[in-house]
């Protein structure tokens, strides 16, 4: 008889608990962007990849990226999903093919990623430790998964002070690395 208990115990336990994982919400949207080094003659080796996780504030972009020079780099969403380089000014330039900064509303501003008014694709800078690692969590409250599904994930060699001035598009310089988020 005591062995019958416990079989009945142990099948109300597994039931309750699969209804308790029934009632749990999903987890939230989520994609996997591998990031490469870029240079003019095209994609180098992989650094390691951004996760890019919709929440109730907007997104949530979570690098796991080594081999980048230590600082603050300018990080943005660019318009085009293709991190080739391109023809710039007569020369081939790294990540060019990737387009401008993501401004669907074409405001042509770049203001930063908590003011209103500008282009939808600044982020907060991307903050690489001394050792090459970047791992702090950037937020954007302007973006969803569906407006960056397709398009690039671009790294610059410079901070953003997110101005036009003195530098244009926040100072940030070339492009140092890029993925391209997968389609949804």
């Amino acid at each position: 008889m005591r062995d019958f208990n416990a079989v009945i115990a142990a099948v109300l336990a597994m039931n309750g608990a699969q209804a308790w994982a029934n009632m749990m919400p999903p987890p939230p949207p989520a994609v996997k962007v591998d990031m490469y080094s870029i240079d003019a003659k095209g994609m180098g080796p992989k650094l390691g990849h951004i996760t890019i996780t919709e929440t109730l504030v907007g997104l949530m972009f979570t690098p796991d990226l080594k081999g980048l020079p230590p600082g603050e780099r300018g990080f943005h969403v660019h318009e085009v999903g293709n991190c080739a380089p391109g023809l710039k000014d007569g020369a081939m330039t790294a990540g060019w093919s990737a387009g401008a900064h993501y401004d669907p509303a074409k405001t042509g501003k770049h203001v930063g990623p908590h003011k209103e008014g500008g282009h939808k694709g600044d982020l907060e800078v991307l903050k690489v430790g001394a050792d090459g690692t970047a791992k702090t969590v950037a937020m954007s409250k302007s973006l969803k998964l569906n407006d960056v599904a397709g398009r690039a994930l671009m790294i610059h060699a410079g901070g953003d002070n997110y101005s036009d001035q003195p530098e244009p598009l926040g100072g940030g310089g070339g492009r140092i690395a890029c993925g391209v988020v997968p389609a949804l």
